[in-house]
C-alpha cells in the first residue's frame, strides 16, 4: 500500500507509526513532524534527491523580475514560487535538495536560508544552494538545464542516488513525487516524465510527447504547430542516476549548452533507453507571464479554487515572520479575497490578493489585483487589474487601470492584457492617474506625469538606490 501525508489525515503520530507498520512501510513519506517525533535519520546513500532548477530570470514577467530570480516572485500573498516544489519534495519523502541559482540570487538565497520551513535543515541531505563555480583555471554561469545538473555531478555524486527528480522552480501544483517514483520502478523506466494533458491550443506552447498505450514515449514535439497530441511535458523528471551521468557527459561533449529538452531527452530516445510519461491530473500552471501570473493569484480565492492551499495534507510551507493579525475598519469592507497577516484594511478590497503588512487607506478600493508586502494604498484610491511588487507606495486619490487597453510601447509582448505593473520600492505621488498595460519603477514625482496621467502603454522607469535601508 502507497503511504502518503493525504493517506492519514487526522493521525497522531503514535497513529501514524502503526498505520505505517500494519501497512508493511516506514516513515520514508511521513509528514516533517511525525519524522521528528520519531527520530528518523537520514543515510548518506540516497535513493532519490532533487535537484531544482531556480536561475531563471523570468523576462516574460517583466519588472517583476529585475531584481530577483523568478522563483522568488511572491505568489498567494505570503508564498513565493519555489516554495511549492520545496514543499512537494518534503511531503512526498525527499529529504536531500539542491537548489541551482543564478538570476538575481540574493532574495532567493534568503528566503531559502538552510532549509528550516521545510523541514530540510538536517546534517545529511538537506537543502543546499548550488551556484555556478570555479573548477581548477576556469568557470562557466549555467548554459542549458542539463550542462547546470552536469555542473553539479560532484554534489550528486557524493549521495550515490539511484534516481535523481530535476524539477523547475516556478510552477505552481502540489505533486506526491513518491508515487511517480514507483511507476517509475514499476516500468523499470530510464526516464520518467510527468505529463499532463492540455487543449490542443495550448499544446503550441509546450514541448508534446506521443506514447503508446503503455505510456512509453516514442517521439517528442517541441511547440509543434500541428501536434500529434495533447501530452505536454512539465519538466518533472526522474532519471535513474547511471543512465542521467552517462548522458550529461556525452551531451555535454558535443553541446556546451546542453538542454534536457532539445538534446539529452532526444539522445536518449533515439537510443533505445526507456523513456516513460507519468500522467498527472491535477492543477499545474506555469507563470510565466504577466496575464498567467495574475490568472492563477485569482484562480485562488474562488468559492471552490481549483487550487487549494488550505487543505490539511500537502500542505505548501514557505519563511514567513509571525505577523500580528489582519486588522479591518468599521468602514471597510473585503469580499472573496485573500488578505495576509499584519495587514490593516480601512477601505474596500475586492477579488484581490494581499501579502503581509499591506495597508488600505480610508476610501481605497482595490479590485481584481495583486498587492505584495508592505504596501500603502492611499486615501480614496482606485487600483483595478494591477499587480504591485513588495514595499510599494501609492498616494491619495490615485486612479490605477483605467483607460484604452493598448499594449506596452517598450514591451508590447510582456504587458498586452491590460494589466498595469509596479516594481518593488516604487512610489506613485498623489492625485495622479495610471491607464493600463503601464510600467512603473523607481520613486515618481508629479513632473513625471504630464497633465498628471500616465496614458495606457506608458512607462515610467527609474533607477531604484538604496541608502541604509532608504530608497532615494
Amino acid at each position: 500500500m502507497s503511504l502518503s501525508e493525504g493517506s492519514v489525515v487526522g493521525l497522531c503520530p503514535t497513529e501514524w507509526w502503526g498505520f505505517a507498520q500494519r501497512n508493511g512501510g516506514g516513515l520514508g513519506a511521513a509528514p516533517p513532524l511525525i519524522k521528528k517525533k520519531f527520530g528518523v535519520k537520514s543515510l548518506r546513500v540516497k535513493e532519490m534527491i532533487a535537484m531544482l532548477l531556480a536561475g531563471g530570470q523570468g523576462s516574460r514577467l517583466g519588472v517583476l523580475t529585475a531584481n530577483k530570480a523568478k522563483p522568488a516572485v511572491p505568489f498567494g500573498g505570503k508564498y513565493r514560487l519555489i516554495d511549492f516544489p520545496m514543499s512537494n519534495c518534503i511531503n512526498s519523502g525527499v529529504d536531500t535538495v539542491g537548489v541551482l541559482t543564478q538570476y538575481q540570487p540574493l532574495q532567493l538565497n534568503q528566503h531559502i536560508g538552510i532549509g528550516t520551513p521545510w523541514d530540510l535543515d538536517r546534517r545529511s541531505g538537506g537543502v543546499a544552494i548550488l551556484a555556478p563555480h570555479m573548477k581548477s583555471e576556469h568557470g562557466e554561469w549555467y548554459s542549458g538545464t542539463a550542462d547546470a545538473i552536469f555542473q553539479n555531478v560532484d554534489y550528486i555524486d557524493q549521495y550515490n542516488p539511484n534516481y535523481v527528480l530535476i524539477l523547475s522552480g516556478d510552477n505552481i501544483y502540489k505533486m506526491d513525487y513518491s508515487r511517480m517514483l514507483d511507476f517509475h520502478k514499476k516500468n523499470k523506466a530510464d526516464v520518467s516524465i510527468a505529463a499532463l494533458t492540455v487543449s490542443l491550443e495550448e499544446a503550441r506552447r509546450f514541448g508534446m510527447m506521443n506514447i503508446h498505450a503503455d505510456n512509453r514515449i516514442y517521439e517528442f514535439e517541441e511547440k509543434p504547430p500541428e501536434p500529434k497530441s495533447n501530452l505536454a511535458n512539465m519538466g518533472v523528471y526522474i532519471f535513474s542516476w547511471n543512465v542521467l551521468r552517462d548522458a550529461l557527459i556525452r551531451a555535454n561533449e558535443l553541446h556546451s549548452d546542453s538542454d534536457f529538452g532539445k538534446h539529452v531527452l532526444p539522445m536518449l530516445l533515439g537510443e533505445g533507453k526507456r523513456l516513460f510519461a507519468y500522467p498527472f491530473n491535477g492543477y499545474w500552471k506555469d507563470v510565466g507571464t504577466i496575464e498567467s501570473y495574475w490568472a492563477a493569484n485569482m484562480d485562488l480565492i474562488q468559492t471552490v479554487p481549483d487550487f487549494n492551499l488550505y487543505e490539511n495534507f500537502d500542505k505548501i510551507y514557505t519563511d514567513s515572520d509571525h505577523q500580528p493579525p489582519l486588522y479591518t475598519g468599521q468602514n471597510s469592507e473585503v469580499r472573496g479575497s485573500i488578505i495576509s497577516e499584519g495587514c490593516e484594511v480601512l477601505g474596500c478590497v475586492y477579488n484581490s490578493v494581499l501579502g503581509p503588512d499591506v495597508i488600505v487607506e480610508e476610501g481605497a478600493i482595490v479590485q481584481s489585483s495583486i498587492i505584495m508586502k508592505g504596501c500603502v494604498i492611499g486615501k480614496n484610491a482606485y487600483l483595478e487589474r494591477c499587480i504591485i511588487d513588495s514595499d510599494c507606495t501609492i498616494g491619495d486619490n490615485v486612479r490605477i487601470g483605467e483607460g484604452e487597453l493598448i499594449p506596452n510601447v517598450q514591451k508590447p509582448k510582456v504587458y498586452d492584457t491590460g494589466i498595469t505593473v509596479l516594481g518593488e520600492l516604487s512610489s506613485v505621488p498623489a492625485n495622479v492617474s495610471i491607464g493600463k498595460n503601464c510600467v512603473v519603477s523607481g520613486k515618481t514625482e508629479i513632473e513625471d506625469y504630464p497633465n498628471r496621467r500616465l496614458e495606457s502603454g506608458e512607462s515610467i522607469v527609474k533607477e531604484i538606490i538604496v541608502v541604509g535601508g532608504v530608497t532615494k
